[in-house]
């Protein structure tokens, strides 16, 4: 029942996705527009943004082609248990490493695809009314929450079925799942890649267009004059669109393998029950349709509660479907390590996930929109220069981590009382169970900020520029909430891996020495070696945060120079009469982004490797418990110091404390600009670190039993 109810979701989730993409495609791009010069405009700066951010995917899937397949022949060569002599684990891990990978990529290219279809068509909508605009923005964004969540159910469910059929059959369920869970690993992978690399674009371009355009020559921001603009739009595809998606799909995955690895043996003959992480997600395809039903906007006031209840509605909706799917697949009663369990046991498991969701979404939104108190108090210390904006955009950040993790902490310590280690993966997949909703309200906010830009650049009239920023000022804060979402969910994700880890590494131990050998009684935390551990992994997300910003540093500051060298010697750029070279800051920002992304990535990927590898599960367990706890502090903060930046900027253009071209706007710019790199690339990145150390640590649990530790004996 489990199979066909999963497959059917999945394939009606496509079939919208593709009805939305359709009706947005409807949309001429001069609709209304009489302008003959206007027209041309519009479709040269849409054309060119599409260009730029499809030459930018195509580069930077080059590079993933070869990392997969590099790292799916390492796979293959290192993952075996050797206790199932009539299979070789690693081959089929591998095979399902790449379809991981293959599924991230596709959904991450829907997602940016639609974005660029969308936004120009956003733009002219805006000039028949705001509901016109809105409705086409919100349906663009639904595209990439449809079809990225349809498919990452459907890889999941094909993955098992495949590798069912393909394996032998008396091979043990729990190695199947272990196995599946190379699918995960695909998808982060190629998140770590779309999350860093898109970030450091965005980034870069964003804050060259910003200094130099917007402080040093005092032109607006999306002026065509500035080189650097199509560079920014293009920015907001690739890292906040594609990146996200690629982001959140892993996490989908990932979750749903660490509950399937942890509930194998439980569940083993129960496909229903076995499947039930997978359901979650297909679920919440029908539920988010319903909401999306439900939603209408004729006024500016209605924008951004309109989102807002977006998320209510559909969390309302799934906490009352999911107790009559749970009690149905689930079984009344059973035993999963060691722990009687009830099928409404695992139900409030997934209802504590799924309203720490809503309630770390709805804290982020406290913290970053300019209609409370935190943000207003940023924007009021611009009044005295760019220190103070600093000060108290840090201070707000670091306080802003204080309520989620709070309530995550609640999200881990019920379930784990309820159902243990298999409660906790279940309590993350409940916080993705609005997956769709979230990646369609984060999804929105780059069509409707590149749509403002578009109207900018294209000579649109006075009007639509003021409904496009209507819908971007909403953007920013759902985005922001996005982001809130996204790293509470790598939390607990995270934690679930850790737990499928543990769980893992426990029952191949238990097989090389005994029934007898218990893994969770010999990790202590004052056992030097995992307390050294512990130590190591709370520096990582210090050390890659650190550069990624060099990162972002670094190609920013390549990109300033071109702009000034473009401002300098282009002949009649600033009166409208030379055309900026956008091709080149759109290639120096790829550049960049191609360059740059390396090296956090290996640091990611190596440090579990070469710790389990030297020192052992102990070693990689307190690495991961170190990494885990302070990547979230610091994902957290720096995110909700950069989107309280950003919207202080926005408050402050709105008239308050001066207005636009004041001593105050000035400083709201100079935050924003040091806010840009942490609430895009360093924070959100995190969520990549603690998601993919713990999955690489989880599929590489054979290797580390039988070859790890060699430094220690």
């Amino acid at each position: 029942m489990a199979v066909t109810i999963i497959l059917a979701l999945s394939l009606f989730g496509l079939a919208t996705a593709f009805y939305y993409s359709s009706s947005i495609k409807k949309v001429p791009i001069d609709m209304g527009v009489e302008d003959a010069d206007t027209k041309g405009r519009l479709a040269k700066i849409s054309a060119a943004i599409a260009s730029g951010a499809m030459a930018f995917l195509k580069q930077e899937y080059k590079f993933m082609a070869i990392f997969m397949v590099v790292f799916a022949a390492i796979i293959a060569a290192l993952i075996d248990d050797h206790h199932t002599d009539y299979v070789n684990e690693g081959m089929y891990t591998a095979v399902a490493f790449l379809l991981g990978a293959i599924i991230s990529i596709v959904s991450g290219f829907i997602g940016m695809r639609i974005a660029t279809v969308g936004n120009v068509r956003t733009t002219v909508s805006a000039n028949k009314s705001l509901s016109d605009a809105f409705n086409v923005a919100l349906h663009s964004g639904s595209v990439m929450g449809f079809g990225l969540v349809s498919l990452a159910a459907l890889g999941l469910l094909v993955v098992y079925l495949l590798l069912k059929a393909l394996m032998p059959e008396q091979l043990p369920e729990h190695i199947l799942m272990e196995v599946i869970a190379g699918f995960g690993l695909g998808g982060s992978s190629i998140a770590l890649f779309a999350r860093v690399g898109g970030g450091i674009f965005t980034k870069a371009a964003d804050v060259g267009a910003d200094l130099v355009g917007k402080v040093e020559a005092g032109i607006p921001e999306d002026d065509p004059r500035n080189p650097a603009v199509i560079a920014d739009n293009v920015g907001d595809n690739v890292g906040d669109v594609a990146g996200m998606g690629a982001d959140l799909f892993g996490s989908c995955a990932e979750s749903t393998c660490a509950a399937m690895v942890i509930s194998a043996i439980a569940f083993a003959g129960n496909v229903d029950a076995l499947l039930y992480p997978i359901l979650i997600s297909a679920i919440g395809i029908p539920v988010s349709l319903v909401t999306l039903l439900m939603v209408r906007v004729s006024s500016e006031e209605q924008v951004g509660p309109a989102l807002k209840k977006m998320l209510i509605i559909s969390s309302v909706l799934m906490a009352i479907v999911m107790y009559f799917v749970t009690t149905a697949f689930v079984p009344e009663t059973f035993v999963i390590n060691g722990l009687d369990c009830s099928a409404l046991d695992v139900y409030f498991c997934f209802l504590t996930g799924l309203i720490a969701g809503l309630v770390v979404g709805l804290l982020t939104e406290y913290y970053t929109a300019h209609e409370y108190s935190p943000v207003r108090e940023v924007a009021q210390s611009c009044e005295t220069g760019s220190a103070t904006n600093i000060i108290f955009g840090l201070a707000l950040g670091y306080k802003s981590a204080v309520g989620p993790y709070i309530a995550i902490g609640l999200a881990i310590y019920i379930p784990w009382i309820l159902a243990g280690m298999y409660g906790v993966a279940i309590a993350s997949l409940g916080m993705l169970g609005t997956l769709v909703i979230a990646l369609t309200i984060d999804a929105y906010g780059p069509v409707a900020d590149n749509a403002g830009g578009i109207a900018e650049m294209s000579g649109m009239p006075e009007h639509v520029r003021e409904r496009t920023d209507i819908l971007d000022a909403a953007g920013n804060t759902t985005a922001a909430i996005g982001k809130g979402f996204a790293i509470g969910a790598a939390i607990l994700t995270s934690l679930a891996l850790f737990a499928a880890f543990l769980t893992r590494a426990d029952l191949l131990l238990k097989e090389q020495h005994g029934p007898e050998y218990d893994l969770l009684g010999s990790i202590n935390l004052l056992d030097p070696m995992v307390y050294t551990g512990l130590f190591i992994g709370a520096v990582l997300p210090a050390y890659f945060s650190a550069m990624t910003m060099k990162s972002v540093g670094a190609a920013a500051y390549k990109m300033i120079e071109e702009v000034r060298r473009q401002f300098r010697e282009i002949a009649g750029i600033m009166e409208g009469k030379g055309d900026p070279d956008y091709e080149q800051c759109v290639a120096i920002s790829t550049q960049a982004a191609l360059k740059e992304m390396i090296a956090p990535g290996v640091l990611i990927m190596g440090a579990p490797l070469v710790t389990g590898f030297l020192f052992g599960i102990e070693a990689t367990a307190g690495l991961l418990a170190g990494s885990l706890v302070c990547g979230g502090v610091l994902a957290i903060s720096s995110s909700n110091s950069g989107g309280a930046w950003d919207n202080a900027k926005k408050y402050i253009e709105k008239g308050n404390h001066g207005g636009k071209g004041t001593e105050a706007h000035k400083a709201a710019v100079v935050g924003d600009t040091v806010g840009d790199p942490l609430k895009d690339t360093s924070g959100p990145s995190l969520n990549i670190l603690i998601k993919l150390s713990a999955i690489l640590s989880l599929v590489f649990v054979p290797f580390f039993v039988q070859y790890g530790g060699i430094l220690m004996g």
